[in-house]
Protein backbone atom coordinates (compact mmCIF):
# COMPACT_ATOMS: atom_id res chain seq x y z
CA UNK A 1 0.00 0.00 0.00
CA UNK A 2 1.40 3.60 -0.64
CA UNK A 3 2.39 6.47 1.88
CA UNK A 4 -0.47 8.09 3.28
CA UNK A 5 -1.15 12.02 2.63
CA UNK A 6 -3.42 14.04 3.64
CA UNK A 7 -4.03 17.69 4.32
CA UNK A 8 -6.61 19.54 6.42
CA UNK A 9 -7.79 23.07 5.35
CA UNK A 10 -11.55 22.95 7.63
CA UNK A 11 -13.29 20.88 10.61
CA UNK A 12 -14.44 17.95 7.98
CA UNK A 13 -10.82 17.29 6.57
CA UNK A 14 -9.82 17.28 10.00
CA UNK A 15 -12.19 14.44 11.33
CA UNK A 16 -10.43 12.32 8.35
CA UNK A 17 -6.87 13.19 9.71
CA UNK A 18 -8.59 12.04 13.34
CA UNK A 19 -9.90 8.54 11.95
CA UNK A 20 -6.55 8.09 10.41
CA UNK A 21 -4.20 8.56 13.84
CA UNK A 22 -6.73 7.36 16.22
CA UNK A 23 -4.62 5.23 18.45
CA UNK A 24 -1.13 6.65 17.45
CA UNK A 25 1.26 6.37 19.73
CA UNK A 26 4.08 8.46 20.61
CA UNK A 27 6.87 10.16 22.92
CA UNK A 28 6.25 13.22 24.84
CA UNK A 29 9.95 14.28 24.14
CA UNK A 30 9.23 14.13 20.15
CA UNK A 31 6.37 16.59 20.56
CA UNK A 32 7.65 20.11 19.15
CA UNK A 33 6.18 22.98 19.23
CA UNK A 34 8.07 25.78 17.09
CA UNK A 35 6.78 29.22 17.68
CA UNK A 36 8.80 31.13 15.11
CA UNK A 37 7.20 28.95 12.73
CA UNK A 38 4.11 28.71 14.15
CA UNK A 39 4.17 24.57 13.76
CA UNK A 40 3.35 22.20 15.96
CA UNK A 41 5.20 18.85 15.06
CA UNK A 42 3.68 15.02 16.18
CA UNK A 43 6.17 12.37 14.87
CA UNK A 44 4.54 9.18 15.63
CA UNK A 45 3.94 5.62 15.02
CA UNK A 46 -0.22 5.39 13.51
CA UNK A 47 -2.05 2.09 13.52
CA UNK A 48 -3.40 1.78 9.84
CA UNK A 49 -7.32 1.65 10.46
CA UNK A 50 -7.03 1.85 5.92
CA UNK A 51 -5.47 -1.50 5.77
CA UNK A 52 -7.74 -4.10 5.86
CA UNK A 53 -6.63 -7.69 6.79
CA UNK A 54 -8.12 -11.12 5.24
CA UNK A 55 -7.31 -13.79 3.20
CA UNK A 56 -3.73 -12.61 2.20
CA UNK A 57 -3.48 -9.65 4.44
CA UNK A 58 -3.60 -11.20 8.18
CA UNK A 59 -1.81 -9.03 10.07
CA UNK A 60 -2.39 -5.23 11.16
CA UNK A 61 -0.05 -2.44 10.77
CA UNK A 62 1.67 0.32 12.26
CA UNK A 63 3.75 3.35 10.04
CA UNK A 64 6.02 5.92 10.93
CA UNK A 65 4.15 8.92 10.45
CA UNK A 66 4.40 13.01 11.05
CA UNK A 67 1.37 14.98 11.80
CA UNK A 68 2.02 19.32 11.70
CA UNK A 69 -0.44 22.22 12.37
CA UNK A 70 1.09 25.47 10.86
CA UNK A 71 -1.04 29.02 11.68
CA UNK A 72 -0.56 27.93 15.56
CA UNK A 73 -0.19 30.71 17.50
CA UNK A 74 -0.05 29.07 20.96
CA UNK A 75 -0.08 25.96 22.58
CA UNK A 76 -1.31 24.39 26.24
CA UNK A 77 -1.16 21.16 27.76
CA UNK A 78 -3.01 19.63 30.01
CA UNK A 79 -2.81 15.97 32.14
CA UNK A 80 0.52 15.94 30.22
CA UNK A 81 4.11 15.68 32.01
CA UNK A 82 6.45 17.07 29.91
CA UNK A 83 9.05 16.36 32.49
CA UNK A 84 9.05 12.73 31.22
CA UNK A 85 10.22 12.74 27.92
CA UNK A 86 10.27 8.92 27.38
CA UNK A 87 6.78 8.55 28.57
CA UNK A 88 4.45 7.37 25.34
CA UNK A 89 0.90 9.00 24.75
CA UNK A 90 -1.70 7.13 22.70
CA UNK A 91 -3.91 9.73 20.72
CA UNK A 92 -7.58 9.16 20.48
CA UNK A 93 -8.85 11.99 18.71
CA UNK A 94 -8.48 15.65 16.82
CA UNK A 95 -10.89 17.93 17.10
CA UNK A 96 -11.69 21.94 16.41
CA UNK A 97 -13.37 24.29 18.32
CA UNK A 98 -14.23 27.22 16.36
CA UNK A 99 -13.74 30.80 18.20
CA UNK A 100 -14.04 33.60 15.73
CA UNK A 101 -13.88 32.35 12.53
CA UNK A 102 -11.00 31.50 10.69
CA UNK A 103 -9.35 30.55 13.98
CA UNK A 104 -10.01 28.35 16.99
CA UNK A 105 -8.72 25.29 18.66
CA UNK A 106 -7.29 22.18 17.26
CA UNK A 107 -7.64 19.53 20.38
CA UNK A 108 -5.51 16.68 20.42
CA UNK A 109 -7.33 14.45 23.24
CA UNK A 110 -4.66 11.40 24.21
CA UNK A 111 -5.87 7.92 26.66
CA UNK A 112 -5.43 8.66 29.96
CA UNK A 113 -6.78 12.62 30.12
CA UNK A 114 -4.14 14.25 28.59
CA UNK A 115 -4.91 16.59 26.19
CA UNK A 116 -2.88 19.58 24.16
CA UNK A 117 -4.93 22.47 22.47
CA UNK A 118 -3.73 24.65 19.94
CA UNK A 119 -4.51 27.97 19.43
CA UNK A 120 -4.44 28.68 15.68
CA UNK A 121 -5.38 31.10 13.21
CA UNK A 122 -6.65 28.61 10.55
CA UNK A 123 -6.80 24.65 10.55
CA UNK A 124 -3.85 23.73 8.11
CA UNK A 125 -2.51 20.32 9.06
CA UNK A 126 -1.04 17.93 6.69
CA UNK A 127 -0.53 14.04 7.89
CA UNK A 128 2.32 11.64 5.70
CA UNK A 129 3.44 8.74 6.40
CA UNK A 130 7.37 8.62 6.02
CA UNK A 131 8.11 4.81 5.53
CA UNK A 132 6.78 1.15 5.28
CA UNK A 133 5.41 -0.32 7.08
CA UNK A 134 5.46 -3.13 10.29
CA UNK A 135 3.48 -5.44 12.04
CA UNK A 136 1.31 -4.14 15.06
CA UNK A 137 1.75 -6.36 17.92
CA UNK A 138 -1.98 -6.07 18.13
CA UNK A 139 -5.29 -4.34 16.95
CA UNK A 140 -6.72 -1.32 19.14
CA UNK A 141 -10.01 -1.62 21.42
CA UNK A 142 -12.00 0.87 22.52
CA UNK A 143 -15.39 -0.50 24.57
CA UNK A 144 -18.75 0.96 23.17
Amino acid sequence: MSALKLAALDEQDLDIISAHVQDAVMKIGDLEYLPARQRFVLPMNRFAWEVKSGLFRRHNERRQSVLHFDRVIGAKTSGIARDKPDEVLSLLAVSFVPLQAPSGLVELIFSGGGAIMLDVECIEARLADLGGAWQATSRPFHKA
